[in-house]
């Protein structure tokens, strides 16, 4: 049979496809002739960063990904980790950062709609999910128009599907004005003896096609996902893909039913680059050739190509490996649920991915060298920079009560609640800890006391401040608000979203903030077991802040005994964990600076990993053996704004002392790493010293909680009522055009 060439390939057509002159010839010399049209749109999608990795797997493989509970790490469509009892969780997050910003609505929705695929493809229920969003400056022309579609796109499919949001991160800085960053978090719950994979074993056996029909909608993705944008960025629409949740709910139950039944050998998300990454994958694991007849394949539109019908990125489809004998079996159980079930092909021995279409063979290539065979860069980067430190005499002063008013309400650190109340937080009935706090909390089915924690965090003012030190504080951040919980931090996933790693600069901030979250992982235990990069993040040449979100979740042996952030009562003590001398010191990259100031230079502040690990590990056990009452980590806003969270969450007040002699500045609005607020009742105070004492913690009193305001030191007191008012008016204020113009 010939390899149909029905386009003739130029080096414009070349160029589209986001491939390099030399990529191009590496492309000949594996193949030794032109490809075929289709065979080129196939290698664009095997070779682009979004599938590749081609300019970050070097520095991947440097990061700790096994453990002592680690079932399954990066490589296969979720993380595993074991949860005792013969369970596992299964989790990840992956960004769907370009198609959201054409498209914020679609772009959002199937985001969180391959997520879920992803998670349930290995055989897990979806238990939670979360986002992390970042937008562009709130008197942008377009923000509002983003968020607004983003959080619609987001609530719109998870309320459908039925999962709940339990956490996630809203954050707007003038960085992301063209490029806003959307990554979706999603975790489910299987049993540990019953995961499924997606490499491919046998040879001859069906490969089937599962779920909604294919069409046009988001052919290329995956390619413009990898490049960064320009004026022509509305002509990119097309290749944003359309969801539809409620197929999804249906593709969930079929293939877990199926998997009861010992139908599959091997099974697939079609996510970026639909079924060409799917099929080679699948094939590639196995050491097996894949060979797909399109004609079979179930389309929703007529006359597709063969290169559309390969590269559509269709939503809400499988791609399995079948044991024969039980096709009629499998096959019922889809048709049950109104799905397509079409064998579309077979395993093979010759390690060759053939695609026939029309009666045509209209590719023809070696499977393993599709993906095996991708470019890998090296790529320059430049020496580590780090600001100089602010001279003490360089902290500007404002009124200390002002300024926690003023911050409280502010786009970066007010209330979420607009955007959490439009997602359906409470569905499934699990649901311990809703969003606010420092993370969700979800129990665990059939077990009396057990729950899983999730938090997702970065700080990317940190991250390009000092990539390392950015990198370590992102890693602990979300180690730290699972702790502030209770729960055990057990494995993370990333999120790492730079802008063209092509500058070294930027390939600087990539391989420099790897490095620092390696470390903390390695120091906390906390392995990466799953991820995603997403590079090429800028327009017209402006980067985003790097911003590497890293997604964690934590093993919460007994939620009776869960700590919440918000006080418990009044009348008790209030202590910080882990203060330094003076209790806060480091000013620069504050929100209080940035905020208040208009100021961002000098450092990130350091994180102590040795020191992180052994105060988490006092609160934790303080937690467990109930003695604390109330626990918050202290991260952007310093210890005024974890103070002032903890009393609008409970609508009680508290006086916090300041060191004599103290600038209160830093004591207040430093961000040192590695601090919690805990709240003690008056009877447990000296246990907890004494506790603190032996670990060699410190945990200095600071103050008592009651009344109906918050004093900071000798500022005047401001109400809780006036705190929570500032802190929940601004986004609604915001989304409904009412906020006056330099808001």
């Amino acid at each position: 049979m010939t390899i149909s060439n029905t386009r003739p390939i130029s080096p414009d057509l070349i160029a589209s496809h986001g491939l390099k002159p030399d990529e191009y010839e590496r492309i000949l010399s594996l193949i030794g002739r032109e490809p075929t049209f289709t065979e080129l749109g196939i290698f664009s999608a095997m070779w682009n960063e979004h599938c590749s990795y081609k300019s970050s797997k070097k520095w991947l493989r440097t990061l700790p990904t096994k453990g002592p509970r680690v079932i399954q790490g990066p490589g296969e469509n979720a993380g595993v980790v074991d949860i005792d009892d013969g369970d596992c969780v299964v989790f990840k997050m992956e960004s769907h950062n370009h198609p959201s910003y054409i498209e914020p609505y679609q772009g959002a929705a199937t985001g969180v709609g391959g997520i879920l695929r992803d998670v349930f493809t290995m055989g897990a229920r979806p238990i939670a999910a979360m986002n992390a969003l970042r937008f562009g400056s709130p008197d942008h022309p377009k923000t509002r128009h983003l968020v607004s579609g983003v959080v619609a796109g987001v609530g719109g499919y998870g309320n459908s599907f039925g999962v709940p949001t339990v956490g996630g991160e809203v954050e707007f800085d003038a960085r992301y004005n063209g490029n806003i960053l959307v990554n979706a978090f999603a975790a489910g719950l299987a049993k540990s003896d019953a995961i499924f994979y997606s490499k491919a074993e046998g040879v001859g056996l069906p490969v089937v096609y599962l779920g909604a029909k294919t069409g046009r909608d988001g052919v290329g993705g995956a390619t413009m996902a990898s490049a960064e944008f320009d004026e022509s960025i509305e002509e990119k629409r097309p290749t944003v893909q359309v969801g539809d949740p409620f197929t999804e709910k249906c593709l969930l139950e079929a293939c877990l039913e199926l998997m009861q039944t010992g139908a599959v050998i091997a099974i697939q998300d079609m996510g970026a680059a639909g079924l060409t990454c799917s099929a080679v994958e699948m094939g590639a694991k196995g050491d097996l050739g894949i060979e797909l007849d399109l004609d079979k394949v179930p389309v929703r539109e007529e006359q597709m190509t063969a290169y559309e019908m390969m590269l559509s990125e269709s939503q809400e489809r499988m791609l399995m490996v079948l044991r024969p004998e039980k096709e009629e079996e499998a096959k019922a159980i889809f048709v049950k649920w109104g799905l397509d079930f079409a064998i579309v092909g077979k395993t093979t021995d010759d390690l060759r991915f053939r695609i026939l279409h029309q009666g045509e063979e209209v590719a023809n290539l070696p499977i393993k060298e599709l993906g095996d065979e991708a470019p890998e860069y090296d790529r320059p980067w430049t020496p580590a920079k780090s600001p100089s430190p602010l001279e003490t005499n360089d902290i500007p002063q404002a009124d200390i009560a002002d300024a926690l008013l003023k911050l409280v309400g502010s786009p970066n650190n007010s209330s979420r609640r607009w955007v959490y109340e439009q997602y359906d937080t409470l569905i499934q009935g699990n649901s311990l800890q809703l969003p606010g706090g420092d993370a969700g909390v979800v129990r665990v089915d059939e077990h009396q006391s057990k729950a899983l924690a999730f938090s997702s965090d970065v700080t990317p003012r940190y991250v390009e401040a000092d990539p390392y030190e950015g990198g370590k504080q992102a890693v602990a951040e979300c180690w730290r608000n699972l702790t502030a919980t209770g729960a055990l931090p057990l494995a993370a996933t990333d999120n790492l979203n730079f802008g063209n790693p092509e500058r070294p600069e930027i390939m600087s901030q990539f391989v420099h903030a790897i490095k620092g979250i390696g470390d903390a992982c390695r120091t906390l235990d906390f392995p990466i077991v799953s991820g995603n990069v997403s590079l090429y993040n800028e327009t017209n040449g402006q980067a985003i802040l790097p911003t590497p979100t890293i997604g964690g979740v934590g093993l919460v042996r007994d939620w009776s005994k869960m700590a919440r952030i918000r006080f418990a009562a009044p009348d008790e003590t209030v202590l910080l964990a882990g203060a330094p001398e003076g209790l806060g010191s480091h000013i620069a990259q504050s929100v209080y600076m940035r905020d208040i100031h208009g100021r961002t230079d000098g450092p990130a502040p350091h994180v102590d990993l040795a020191h992180e690990r052994k105060v988490g590990d006092f609160v934790r056990s303080l937690i467990e053996s109930g003695l604390v009452t109330a626990v918050h980590d202290c991260s952007s806003g310093g210890l005024a704004m974890a103070v002032a969270e903890m009393a609008i969450a409970s609508g009680i007040g508290a006086t916090i002392e300041a060191p004599a002699g103290r600038d209160p500045i830093p004591v207040f609005y430093g961000e040192d790493q590695g601090r919690y607020v805990v709240t003690v009742a008056s009877s447990n105070v000296e246990a907890v010293a004494e506790r603190a004492k032996t670990a060699g913690v410190a945990l200095p009193v600071i103050g008592r909680t009651g009344g109906e305001a918050v004093k900071l030191g000798d500022a005047k007191a401001v109400a809780v009522d006036a705190l929570r008012s500032a802190h929940e008016a601004w986004f609604p204020d915001y989304m409904s055009g009412d906020l006056a113009p330099d808001n």
